[in-house]
């Protein structure tokens, strides 16, 4: 199924280049009518390899499941803060367990969220340090959740030294606050965000942030790029945000691709 979308991008010399998404949620419910041949179609979609990352325990097991199918497929098990009012001690040992499957690469999402507060800012901060501990307990790279809470987020984590690896996902924090993370230790997750005309704040992180600590993520099927804003994301949509970046930093998309893949596969040792 080629993505009718998708323009492979080529360096002079090189065969089509390709991309690496580091967050993923293709349990959606919007691809419950195509997962199958959109998964199978991804290499010929240019992407290599996708992490499909869990919200819940019930989307951490799909996750797990997906990539005991897929082999360009892993998975991240964990507890989005949307879900921590309904999660037990008994939900987060299960995950907990989950995270021992030789395909699962990170810990997350997890996090805080003061936009929606789908959960109380309560429930959010007790499981989210749970989840943390567990993060340091593991030694697995945290995918973090970070909305409305930025301030608290980086308090939580750098309280922990054990967790000292992992990616702020769908970074939306001003370029000091990116910098911080990277002294932390931690990667920042860029996606579709970057290509709209009034992300100003995330292109001077994007501008202040090294290379070398960037990774490319849709958060599909949410946050997709112009020009298609509006419409289901999927990860072959990546090419656009590569090209936002390497505007912004003044160097090519494929120089992107190429280091923002080897960032991916050192970090979650693909």
């Amino acid at each position: 199924m080629k993505n009718k979308f998708y323009e492979p991008i080529r360096a002079e010399g090189m065969s089509k280049i390709m991309i690496i998404d580091t967050h993923t949620h293709y349990n959606d419910k919007r691809y419950h009518e195509d997962c199958e041949s959109l998964i199978k179609s991804l290499p010929e979609n240019g992407v290599e390899i996708v992490i499909n990352v869990g919200c819940d325990l019930k989307t951490s097991k799909a996750s797990v499941k997906l990539a005991e199918e897929y082999p360009h497929v892993y998975a991240s098990v964990g507890v989005h803060p949307h879900y921590a009012g309904s999660l037990t001690d008994d939900d987060l040992e299960e995950i907990k367990c989950l995270a021992a499957n030789k395909k699962v690469v990170a810990f997350g999402e997890t996090g805080l969220d003061f936009f929606h507060n789908f959960s109380t800012p309560y429930e959010q901060r007790l499981w989210f340090k749970r989840q943390l501990e567990i993060i340091g307990e593991l030694g697995l790279p945290a995918i973090i959740h970070s909305r409305d809470a930025s301030d608290e987020t980086f308090a939580f984590i750098e309280a922990m030294p054990a967790v000292r690896t992992g990616v702020i996902h769908a970074f939306s924090g001003d370029a000091k606050l990116a910098q911080d993370y990277v002294k932390l230790g931690f990667h920042i997750g860029i996606g579709g965000v970057v290509t709209f005309n009034k992300a100003d704040a995330l292109k001077e992180a994007v501008a202040a942030v090294p290379l070398e600590r960037i990774l490319l993520e849709t958060d599909c099927p949410y946050l997709t790029p112009a020009p298609f804003r509006g419409k289901r994301n999927e990860s072959a949509y990546l090419s656009y945000v590569a090209e936002a970046i390497a505007k912004i930093k003044g160097i090519s998309a494929e120089t992107v691709i190429a280091q923002t893949n080897k960032n991916a596969k050192k970090l979650f040792a693909l």
